[in-house]
């Protein structure tokens, strides 16, 4: 189970390598993606605070990279943080998840994308529940859940 150490070590040192890689031009993910999907998960957009589809959902099933359909979280794992936004405890496996450190904005947070394609998924932060203590903080434009 992660925790807040693995997440900075994955951040400053690289994330688990993942079991494929999808990459596609930029023309490809425009054609593919809405104009709102493709701000917010190829240009590290953020959708405003309580408007995701996903954000007071509770539907049982996994939720997928809007870009590449990897399974990144599992409904089980959700939770009501009351930011704004659909927050989960851990992905659904360790290599899914891309860590990098943010420094826009004046902050220094930990970036998260999907670890096959790169798509922007939001951030990760140590205030969640246990047994993690982990909140990751995803935008619902990001995912889809199956």
């Amino acid at each position: 189970m992660m925790n807040w150490n693995d997440v900075i070590k994955f951040a400053n040192n690289g994330s688990p390598k993942p079991d494929r890689r999808v990459e596609k031009t930029d023309e490809e993910w425009r054609t593919q993606l809405t104009p709102s999907q493709y701000k917010i998960a190829r240009k590290k957009g953020t959708e405003p605070a309580f408007s995701g589809e996903y954000c007071h959902a509770h539907d049982a099933g996994r939720y997928s990279c809007i870009c590449c359909d990897t399974a990144l979280f599992d409904s089980t794992i959700k939770f009501d943080s009351k930011s704004g936004w659909p927050s989960f405890t851990q992905p659904v496996a360790d290599n899914v998840i891309k860590y990098e450190k943010d420094t826009t904005f004046g902050m220094v947070r930990v970036e998260v994308m999907c670890n096959v394609c790169d798509a922007h998924l939001g951030h990760v932060f140590p205030d969640g529940p246990e047994p993690t203590g982990l909140r990751f903080c995803i935008n619902s434009e990001s995912i889809q859940l199956k």
